[in-house]
């Protein structure tokens, strides 16, 4: 029961970050359109630039988007691998340990 205790404490910083819907919105807009800039992210959403820009950097400190710069423009994409492996690891030891 230990490790599913360590397991779930350790996607509790996930979860928060998951837990915004305006966060999970970038995630949606992100994934359908891969790759987009603040002000494109802006022109789809109903938060003002610098919100955007606050929640793309609580994304990016969780590993869920990356930043990649081109000359002056910042765009941003998806990075899910981690956190996909670490729910993968919290659903394996729920299965296991738990049930």
């Amino acid at each position: 029961m230990e490790k599913a205790i360590e397991v779930f404490r350790s996607c509790i910083p996930l979860f928060t970050a998951l837990s915004d819907p305006a966060r999970q919105d970038i995630i949606l807009l992100l994934a359908e359109y891969e790759r987009l800039s603040v002000n494109e992210i802006t022109e789809h959403a109903t938060l003002s630039r610098p919100a955007i820009s606050h929640h793309l950097k609580i994304l990016r400190e969780h590993n869920l988007v990356e930043m990649n710069q081109q000359s002056t423009q910042r765009y941003y994409s998806l990075s899910l691998d981690h956190s996909v492996e670490l729910l993968k690891k919290l659903i394996n030891t729920v299965e296991n340990e738990c049930l």
